[in-house]
């Protein structure tokens, strides 16, 4: 069959989906060797919740946890209540908190390795240093005894209270002696979420990146490794080179991560990507090329998926969500394409148009008649005759 799929200019073009399915072979489930790969995982909404957008997310809990045994069969780590979830954007804490403890068991029965994001999105009201403090304690706890890494996130309370660069080295050294293990701190740039402007005590990404050093050469033995998501390689690599030894830079750049991954005779980074849920067969593959030796095996294969990544990503970057659910969808992993706060309307039909077609030419989905049919059904709603 063609489909038609519309333009922006709002013309429609004709579009030959493909017949043959995903070459992609099958997850072993053995881990990855040379990079520790984190895919930061979806949630499954409930689709016949009566909800509203403004309601506490009603959460497809067999779905949601089916599809992280999907990313533990790729061998594939889970980070999990991260951005990618909705989280504070349709998942609140009490959410997160129920999927930290649901994931995290479930991780414990499969063997899969699994981080969680501990951050401060519990406040809803005006805050202070303090109240700051006390909530990422209380969330830093939660994923200790669950048994999971923890991952600290970027707190919009934290920088709309701080009013210097102390107000971070105090705030993160307290939680950093506080954590019984090593944890992932987390730098999330404003492009993905505009509340974090200033983190680190300034805009200039220069200053910000001293109090952030500053952090973890003061306590390296409770930093695992730190999680950069500026969308800028240069930044990434220029500090990546000087983190303490035992130190990991995990890349977080949506944009160029084959080449990050890949790296240079002066290293690489790991990877904790929002893109690597759907990417995620495709990525474990390229990486077992990089568990050989062969690093021209693992751009051939990762190279060609950057531009889906970056049409996902496109501003307003924090909608990325929406693409990453609808090829979900496409791929079987879910039985609708209905997102907790409604985020599923976030992009446009040819935005979506231009992931699907992005993504069939890559062989994403293990039944691309199945894709087919669901994108017919999602152009017959927005009323495109076919």
């Amino acid at each position: 069959m063609t489909l038609l799929l519309p333009r922006e200019d709002g013309t429609t073009r004709p579009y030959e989906p493909r017949e043959a399915p995903s070459q992609v072979p099958p997850g072993s489930g053995t881990p990855l060797t040379s990079r520790t790969v984190f895919s930061a995982a979806h949630v499954v909404a409930d689709p016949y919740a009566d909800v509203s957008p403004d309601s506490p997310a009603a959460v497809d809990w067999d779905a949601t946890l089916a599809f992280r045994r999907h990313l533990w069969a790729q061998g594939l780590g889970v980070a999990e209540a991260m951005d990618t979830a909705q989280r504070g954007m349709g998942l609140d804490w009490k959410g997160a908190a129920e999927l930290i403890r649901r994931s995290a068991a479930e991780a414990k029965a499969e063997g899969g390795k699994i981080a969680c994001g501990a951050g401060t999105d519990q406040l809803t009201g005006a805050a202070d240093l303090l109240t700051v403090r006390t909530a990422y304690e209380e969330q830093l706890a939660l994923v200790e005894s669950s048994g999971a890494q923890p991952i600290l996130m970027a707190s919009r309370a934290l920088a709309a209270v701080a009013t210097s660069p102390d107000d971070y080295l105090e705030t993160y050294g307290h939680l950093l002696r506080q954590a019984s293990e090593p944890v992932i701190l987390h730098w999330l740039g404003p492009m993905f979420d505009p509340a974090l402007t200033g983190y680190w005590g300034s805009e200039d990404l220069d200053a910000a990146t001293e109090t952030f050093l500053e952090v973890i050469a003061a306590h390296p033995d409770k930093v695992d490794g730190i999680k950069i998501s500026l969308l800028d390689p240069g930044r990434e690599i220029a500090l990546r080179r000087r983190l303490p030894d035992g130190v990991r830079c995990y890349t977080g750049d949506d944009f160029n991560y084959p080449e990050l991954i890949a790296g240079d005779e002066q290293g690489f980074s790991h990877a904790l990507l929002g893109i690597f849920d759907p990417l995620a067969p495709l990525a474990a593959e390229a990486v077992r090329a990089l568990d050989t030796g062969d690093s021209k095996a693992f751009r051939a294969r990762l190279d060609p998926t950057v531009e889906l990544s970056r049409h996902l990503f496109q501003p307003p970057t924090r909608f990325y969500k929406t693409g990453v659910v609808f090829l979900a969808w496409l791929a079987g992993h879910q039985t609708h394409f209905t997102m907790v706060g409604g985020f599923q309307s976030a992009r446009s039909l040819p935005h979506l148009c231009h992931a699907y077609e992005l993504a069939d030419g890559l062989g994403l989905f293990p039944d691309p008649l199945l894709a087919e049919s669901r994108m017919k059904s999602l152009l017959t709603t927005y009323g495109v005759q076919q």
